[in-house]
């Protein structure tokens, strides 16, 4: 008997285990009525959230200054207080003052910019490499080194849809009860619609991913906010990025140049797993000469 409860509750275990371990925390999406930054999951998008920081900071002390000396010349200068207006045409202290006032200003800000820019600009040696094709309307994507190549439609996309979808009332690009029902079916909640894709971005947490952009029709652009990434995909150019995520987790962008009629249904998903996650995600997906789903991985 005791044996029994023994394998029952080992049994509970192993079917539990996979349930909780399918489940990747989503991170990097917008929120209804939130301002701001999405969660820095990188170095560079802590960067670029402090550097905007400082620069509204200088941007504030600027305007209260502007508007103190709007006070100022009002009441010091009207003609009630100075009924005899000057005749110098010329102050050279303050044009001095408003010359080099703006110059260091520039400086200042250019000495904390510019080196969050040359960290954007100087691509490390990656540990992963994957090629980004940009078309109207989704995502082509190929791991650089291996055989695995794929496209990434957003949920919602006629490649993207079945039979029992259209059964059930679903409708292209149109939020309803069988379109929740699909997103549910790819492990998604109603929230990430217009958001989630049938394919992902499957990246190791902790590790230079270089990304290589271009576009095969138009200009396209492969960003994602919580990253601090953001590069145009133009036909005939091969630009790159680079992240480090450092968080596990599922990551969300779109599209970010307006490249025709469906710009708005052409998102990316990409999910930061564990190496070994990664390393069994990507061994499989080449196995089968096509992306195959990584909730299949980290269930096992």
């Amino acid at each position: 008997m005791q044996f029994k409860s023994m394998l029952t509750g080992l049994a509970t275990a192993f079917i539990a285990a996979p349930a909780l371990a399918q489940d990747l925390e989503i991170v990097g999406h917008p929120t209804d009525g939130k301002m701001g930054f999405q969660p820095a999951a990188t170095e560079l998008a802590r960067d670029l959230q402090w550097l905007d920081g400082l620069l509204v900071f200088i941007i504030g002390v600027i305007c209260l200054m502007v508007v103190g000396l709007l006070v100022i010349v009002y009441v010091k200068f009207n003609e009630r207080a100075n009924k005899t207006p000057g005749t110098f045409t010329h102050n050279s202290p303050l044009e001095i003052a408003w010359t080099l006032g703006p110059i260091v200003t520039l400086v200042f800000i250019g000495a904390f910019s510019l080196p969050v820019l040359f960290k954007q600009q100087e691509i490390p040696e990656g540990d992963v490499t994957i090629k980004v094709t940009g078309y109207q309307w989704y995502w082509g994507y190929e791991y650089v080194g291996t055989d695995l190549a794929f496209d990434s439609f957003m949920i919602g996309h006629p490649a993207t849809m079945e039979d029992q979808d259209y059964n059930a009332g679903a409708q292209d690009f149109v939020r309803s009860d069988a379109m929740n029902a699909r997103l549910e079916r790819a492990g998604y909640s109603s929230d990430e619609f217009l958001l989630a894709t049938n394919t992902s971005v499957v990246v190791p947490v902790g590790k230079t991913i270089v990304m290589q952009i271009t576009g095969g029709d138009v200009i396209h652009s492969w960003t994602i906010p919580a990253f601090g990434v953001k590069q145009d995909a133009v036909p005939g150019r091969l630009a790159e990025l680079w992240f480090k995520p450092e968080r596990e987790g599922v990551y969300f962008g779109q599209c970010s140049e307006l490249c025709g009629k469906d710009h708005a249904y052409m998102p990316i998903t990409v999910k930061v797993v564990s190496q070994e996650a990664y390393d069994a995600w990507l061994a499989r997906s080449v196995e089968a000469g096509d992306y195959t789903d990584v909730r299949e991985v980290l269930t096992n």
